[in-house]
């Protein structure tokens, strides 16, 4: 006669093992030892029993076995790592002076209605003579056209792929596609820009890529380049710590950088722009920089060659850094201690207060801040934010942007232009920055708005009239 098969609940046979195995949905049926309730197989369960677990002491938020704390300790995910060699504190974190750091601001929508006029006016006034229309250079690259034709990629993935080819397109524009150059991605997520750079050099020698992300990325193309020539190496660290001029690979080889971004969120732009001409470029020239011989004319003739009139001299013999292309998005996310374009904002008599208020107005230009009768035109109007999880955030709130106390007061067009012209004084600091430190620097649309809100284009090369005549 059939037995009916235990349940869970019930207990095994006796002097057999306690262990139920869900899989058979019945009891394990080897012999315990006598005196415990599970076989050699399944000992560890009734150890587990009797054991204590704890809170980790690094993050409260998992448990550990208190009789396995000191082993955990040592591999968490939470513990302090050892901080790499190119790891520098605060070295490109911008505005030292505690006295001006501002203090924090009320939101923007507890501004009465007088004062949020004023500072329209006083936005109106900074951006008059400001060139506000960018040129289009919607571009695009041979190196992606099968992706581009290919079907089964979807509506989402298409975006993307005319995005990285417009910026592809421009980067050669610049003639900074070629040999002998580091490419250093900032925010780099799982890789993609850097990845379609190395396709578009597929023929080209000595190139190097470096991928600075600080958060660990999962599904990361770097793998399909292994058995390339090109190099692809991981910066794990935040661009406010980032000393280029530390890392290995670029104290041995020397290579001219060229910094790239794809929809480099708020200050992270301005970190990764003083990462590349304040902190990489001085230290690269302190290095330069020798102390001539008194009276030997013969060794300065002999290091004079490739530097000679006698020879082509391009701009990477004087900058380290040949060019940047950044892709700029989220001004919501800019923070006036980082901003590089404060001396800007200073002579055109503003200061912190207006910029916390203009980088929170700046949200307007994307989102639309359009009526809330429906809800499906204000998520596609945020195609910036949910164009792509990896790179964005949620914007603002209705009530943190200031959108409630603005109803009725401005149309919805009235605001997005006012946004408009909150990201064009923001990017305008950035350039005249990168003009003082010596770049020809540009802003242009680089994709429809159909494709993304945030369609502009930071680019930047050395400005040859700003670099000095070689030494003959």
């Amino acid at each position: 006669t059939a037995t009916a098969r235990p349940s869970p609940a019930a207990p095994g046979l006796p002097g057999r093992c306690a262990h139920f195995v869900q899989r058979k949905r019945r009891f394990c049926r080897m012999v315990a030892a006598a005196g415990r309730r599970f076989c050699g197989e399944h000992g560890h369960e009734e150890e587990q029993n009797d054991r204590k677990r704890i809170p980790c002491p690094l993050d409260p938020k998992h448990t550990v076995y208190e009789d396995q704390l000191q082993k955990h300790l040592k591999k968490c995910n939470s513990r302090e790592k050892p901080k790499p060699v190119y790891f520098v504190q605060d070295i490109n974190a911008g505005l030292k002076d505690v006295a001006e750091i501002p203090e924090k601001q009320v939101p923007l929508s507890s501004l009465s209605i007088e004062e949020l006029q004023n500072l329209i006016i006083k936005l109106k006034k900074a951006t008059n003579g400001l060139e506000l229309h960018l040129k289009e250079q919607i571009l695009s690259h041979q190196a992606l056209q099968e992706a581009l034709n290919d079907p089964k990629n979807g509506e989402s993935a298409f975006k993307h792929l005319k995005q990285q080819a417009s910026i592809l397109g421009n980067m050669e524009k610049l003639h900074l596609l070629g040999p002998g150059r580091c490419f250093v991605e900032f925010g780099a997520g799982r890789g993609k820009l850097s990845h379609w750079v190395d396709i578009a050099l597929e023929n080209v020698e000595s190139v190097q890529f470096l991928l600075v992300e600080r958060a660990t990325t999962r599904f990361k193309v770097d793998g399909k380049h292994k058995k390339r020539d090109s190099v692809f190496e991981r910066l794990q660290v935040d661009i406010q710590h980032l000393c280029l001029n530390k890392v290995p690979i670029l104290e041995k080889k020397k290579l001219p950088v060229v910094g790239i971004g794809k929809h480099l969120c708020g200050a992270a732009t301005d970190l990764a722009l003083r990462c590349l001409v304040e902190s990489y470029t001085i230290s690269c020239d302190e290095e330069d920089e020798e102390p001539a011989p008194k009276h030997c004319r013969v060794a300065q003739t002999e290091v004079a060659p490739h530097k000679s009139a006698g020879n082509e001299s391009t701009t990477e013999d004087h900058k380290p850094v040949a060019g940047i292309v950044i892709a700029l998005c989220c001004h919501h996310k800019c923070d006036w201690t980082h901003y590089v374009g404060r001396d800007f904002f200073k002579s055109v008599g503003l200061g912190p207060v207006e910029f916390h208020y203009f980088q929170r107005m700046s949200s307007w230009a994307t989102c639309g801040m359009q009526e809330t009768t429906s809800k499906a035109s204000t998520s596609k109007d945020s195609e910036c934010q949910t164009n792509d999880t990896e790179e964005h955030e949620q914007t603002l709130s209705r009530t943190e942007s200031g959108s409630d106390t603005l109803q009725g007061i401005l149309s919805v067009e009235e605001r997005k232009e006012v946004g408009g012209l909150c990201k064009r004084l923001i990017d305008h600091g950035r350039i005249e920055y990168l003009q003082q430190q010596g770049y020809k620097a540009a802003l242009q649309v680089y994709t429809e708005s159909a494709v993304s809100l945030e369609n502009v284009l930071l680019t930047a090369v050395p400005n040859p009239a700003l670099i000095p005549e070689p030494a003959t």
